[in-house]
């Protein structure tokens, strides 16, 4: 009985140490049930010295929900982007910078493959420029040879991609060296470590060690289709030797180029390379960029004119990002139809957090930003090209003509007026007593200061009227009392008014100089009631929401400044009359 008990005690314990192992190598086998087949591992070197590292995978049997990859810790500081997608270019999410399972050593990406993707899939991570070094005579790229999964790799093919005018000298890996840009290995085990260094030789200009921060593309459609695109760069040498020529991606199709540096001068260009995708022209520097220094440029040039859809309706399809061989850190695309054009797609619900539809009095814009740029979007159409439609009347064509026609015309009315009024007698000095404007009436210099006295008096009874309403508004006074002193105030205001208004009549009618101050000061108030009352309007619609918050604050500071500018004048004109009083 004794034995029995005991037999029994040492069967539950065994089951309770060795099940769990069990049931988890189960589960373990069920996330696991697939293979890597191949890794296609592509290190290329671009032109501005960062570096695309892309992991084309293909795996056999059930392809999992995330699948997990890692690359040496080292590089961790130097990746700029990480980015994936699938056969079809779908683009898919990823996640860096995690923990790669329970490896140490290791900076972890994961890529989530929602169900339905097929098992060939890529991966792309991106270095910055940190990762090479320069001496005299070459270059050291630090890279991995391999990156880590989390099970073997039946076959990794690897291969170093170099700029155009760059020779590899030799590539020294954990597995061997090698004096070739291929490579390639078997049953790579899993969690492979390999940093490896390649070492290469470049002529001069082929590559250069520099960052771009910026690139602000402005594309402007002319009312006949035409287009016309500005490419504005700011530039960093990141290398210890001076520049004195950059070679400049641009859409295949421009033409017309002119580039400027950030003092206008026009530089020197010249086609370097063209293929079916890429159009790149050498700009030669008007003044060296030494190390360490940075400098902007701009390039214009000419695109395709657009093509024109039903009745008066046109449409642009535009590769954002054609293809660059270099890093840009920020970029923004602004697209800009003719005056008067409506932008009809995108459409608010469809642009994104990256994009903005900015409207004015008479033109729209549409504006689309991205942070990391380089040849890897042009890979990925779904987030490269956009087409953007818009309804154009021809007659706009003759808006801008018929206004100036309007405004000669009205000019020349003005002018005729003025001309044909009777003048009146020009006084043989700037004395004001001797000048008579009406039967009874003399104009003398206790008029002119009548009326700056009584004007400046009118402004500031108003900004007293200002304060208590602005105090009323946020209970800092009773009703009745406000009430009673708003009265008071209105009740002044209308004396003053009246008053002023006959000094306005004798001053007119004196001529000269002094009829010009009162049109100039009648002028300048209606400006001053005209802004006022656009600031009150603009208030109320953008706090109903018509009005998004950039638009508010840009009319905002418009209107603030007119009126600022108007009041100026007034002050002015003000001043003067006061020293003609003297």
């Amino acid at each position: 009985m004794k034995k029995t008990a005991v037999a029994l005690a040492l069967i539950v314990l065994s089951m309770a140490i060795f099940l769990p192992f069990i049931f988890n190598n189960q589960a373990v086998n069920a996330q696991t049930n697939y293979s890597i087949q191949t890794v296609n591992h592509t290190v290329q070197v671009l032109y501005s010295g960062q570096v695309v590292i892309t992991e084309n995978i293909i795996l056999s049997g059930q392809v999992p929900s995330s699948f997990e990859l890692g690359l040496p810790f080292k590089y961790g500081s130097s990746v700029l982007e990480t980015l994936a997608y699938d056969s079809n270019y779908k683009v898919l999410t990823v996640t860096q910078g995690v923990q790669f399972q329970s490896q140490s050593g290791f900076y972890g990406v994961v890529v989530t493959l929602p169900s339905g993707t097929s098992n060939n899939f890529t991966v792309v991570i991106i270095l910055s420029n940190a990762v090479i070094t320069q001496t005299l005579t070459s270059y050291n790229l630090d890279f991995p040879a391999y990156l880590g999964f989390a099970q073997t790799v039946n076959s990794c093919n690897g291969n170093v991609s170099l700029p155009n005018g760059a020779y590899i000298v030799g590539i020294d890996k954990p597995d061997g060296v090698v004096n070739a840009t291929n490579y390639q290995t078997s049953n790579l085990a899993a969690f492979t470590y390999a940093p490896a260094t390649a070492t290469f030789t470049a002529g001069l200009g082929y590559i250069q060690l520099i960052n771009f921060p910026t690139l602000d593309r402005q594309i402007n459609i002319g009312p006949s289709g035409s287009v016309s695109c500005t490419d504005s760069y700011k530039i960093v040498n990141n290398s210890t030797s001076s520049i004195s020529s950059l070679l400049i991606n641009v859409p295949v199709s421009s033409e017309n180029f002119v580039a400027r540096d950030q003092f206008g001068s026009v530089l020197s260009t010249s086609i370097q390379q063209v293929n079916g995708l890429v159009l790149v022209q050498n700009v030669t520097l008007a003044v060296t960029l030494l190390a360490g220094e940075s400098t902007l440029m701009t390039l214009d040039y000419s695109l395709p004119s657009i093509s024109h859809g039903q009745f008066t309706q046109y449409n642009l399809n535009f590769d954002l990002f054609a293809y660059f061989n270099y890093y840009i850190d920020s970029s923004s695309v602004t697209i800009t139809p003719p005056e008067g054009a409506t932008i009809t797609n995108p459409t608010f619900s469809e642009i994104g957090l990256t994009s903005n539809l900015n409207r004015n009095a008479f033109q729209q814009s549409l504006t689309i930003n991205k942070d990391g740029v380089s040849y890897v979007d042009s890979v990925i159409p779904a987030d490269d090209v956009v087409t953007v439609t818009f309804d154009y009347n021809a007659l706009w064509i003759a808006f801008r003509p018929t206004s100036w026609m309007w405004a000669v015309a009205l000019v020349g009315v003005v002018v005729v007026a003025v001309w044909k009024r009777p003048k009146a007698k020009a006084a043989a000095a700037p004395t004001m007593a001797v000048v008579r404007v009406a039967p009874g009436v003399t104009l003398n210099s206790e008029h002119i200061k009548e009326f700056v006295e009584t004007y400046e008096e009118k402004r500031k009874v108003t900004q007293e009227l200002r304060s208590l309403d602005a105090r009323a508004e946020h209970g800092r006074i009773p009703r009745r009392r406000y009430k009673v002193q708003r009265k008071t105030y209105e009740l002044r205001l209308e004396t003053l008014s009246q008053k002023i208004a006959q000094l306005k009549a004798i001053l007119r009618s004196a001529g000269g100089s002094y009829s010009d101050i009162v049109r100039q000061i009648e002028a300048a108030e209606v400006e001053i009631n005209e802004t006022e009352l656009s600031l009150q309007n603009i208030e109320v619609r953008h706090e109903s929401g018509e009005i998004p918050l950039d638009s508010y604050k840009k009319q905002l500071t418009d209107l603030e400044r007119r009126k600022e500018k108007a009041n100026t004048t007034l002050d002015g004109l003000l001043l003067r009359l006061r020293g003609e009083a003297r």
